[in-house]
């Protein structure tokens, strides 16, 4: 079982795994295709960010971030490697929907890569109902990219 808190990112231990995060999708990721946040983007109004704990020890982290049109995008999905398969994403994502669903949100989507560095993750979205669809709030197809949604009228 798993500790959900709202977090202000100002501990070592979450910012240490969002410097992860980051690391590893520029590593994954074809330049000028990661647009995961910075500290500095995802400490604004219009995200609120979600740790698990177990203990003492930060086990993942996961985003939201509410857009102008009243839906809301996943954004920062990580699990610590010391808890992968432990159902720390799956946790943080049902935390994420509900949220969004709770702010009027009636759609939840996504941004996200491919290749196996991403399937793990896609494999997540797609087994809670995530559909791959069409590019949203400015973001561009590429041959990389992909974007997935969930229809929260129906969730």
């Amino acid at each position: 079982m798993f500790e959900i808190r709202e977090d202000d990112l100002t501990g070592d231990q979450v910012r240490d795994l969002l410097a992860l995060h980051l690391a590893s999708m520029h590593r994954n990721s074809p330049p000028g295709s990661v647009f995961a946040l910075d500290l500095s983007g995802l400490q604004v109004a219009e995200v609120t960010v979600w740790t698990a704990w177990r203990g003492p020890r930060v086990a993942g982290v996961g985003a939201l971030k509410m857009l102008a049109d009243g839906n809301g995008e996943v954004k920062s999905m990580r699990t610590h490697p010391d808890f992968l398969r432990m159902g720390v994403a799956a946790t943080i994502l049902e935390t994420i929907i509900a949220a969004a669903s709770a702010r009027g949100a009636r759609r939840l989507s996504l941004e996200t890569g491919s290749g196996p560095a991403f399937e793990p993750a896609l494999a997540l979205y797609r087994h809670r109902g995530f559909r791959n669809g069409a590019a949203f709030s400015g973001y561009c197809q590429s041959e990389f990219n992909q974007f997935l949604h969930l229809d929260l009228t129906r969730a």
